[in-house]
């Protein structure tokens, strides 16, 4: 049969969806099983077209959220270094953790910056997704590393729950898999770049 992309609203008769996973992160995606059977869809559209603009919007989301998370992350990093002392002094006048600040800002700007580019690179209804991809790969980098700096900056703190540390340090993890896991989102880029697709 012909692959295509189907919109389907949640109380249509003949799906039912399942109970949501527990994850490590991103809970607020509430990942779960689907079952359709004999499921009118409201939309219908060809795949060729549909699936690239569902993986590009996808990508751009994950990489939206990634920016976001990364920000947040650095911003309690920031924070947290100028209220916190060692050694007589704030944490943010040491220099090993100013260098770590910067390298979190300039992280979190260069996703920030590749997630807009790709954001205007639609043509024809169709997000580039060669800069999508970029995007996406970049963010949750960015994310992840910027999250691990956090919680270094926090010391002990970064580990407890009073802290929203750790719950960015969880979040960030899971974004390395939304909507695909990092070497298949690779790969499809790497295939673009040397003409493959």
């Amino acid at each position: 049969g012909r692959r295509v992309v189907a919109l389907v609203e949640r109380g249509a008769p003949g799906l039912r969806v399942g109970e949501p996973e527990a994850t490590l992160g991103a809970r607020g995606l509430e990942p779960c099983a689907l079952a359709l059977v004999d499921v009118r869809p409201a939309l219908v559209l060809e795949a060729a077209g549909a699936a690239a603009a569902v993986r590009g919007v996808a990508a751009l989301a994950a990489a939206a959220v990634a920016v976001g998370l990364a920000q947040a992350a650095f911003e309690a990093a920031l924070r947290y270094s100028q209220q916190r002392t060692t050694f007589g002094k704030p944490l943010c006048q040491h220099q090993a953790v100013q260098l770590k600040l910067a390298d979190m800002a300039t992280g979190v700007t260069a996703a920030r910056l590749l997630t807009y580019r790709a954001a205007e690179s639609e043509t024809s209804g169709v997000l580039d997704p060669a800069a999508t991809a970029m995007a996406r790969l970049h963010a949750a980098s960015v994310a992840a590393r910027t999250t691990l700096e956090t919680m270094r900056i926090h010391g002990g703190y970064g580990y407890v729950s009073e802290f929203p540390v750790e719950r960015f340090y969880r979040d960030a993890a899971r974004l390395l898999f939304v909507p695909v896991d990092e070497e298949t989102l690779r790969g499809d880029l790497a295939a673009r770049l040397v003409g493959a697709r």
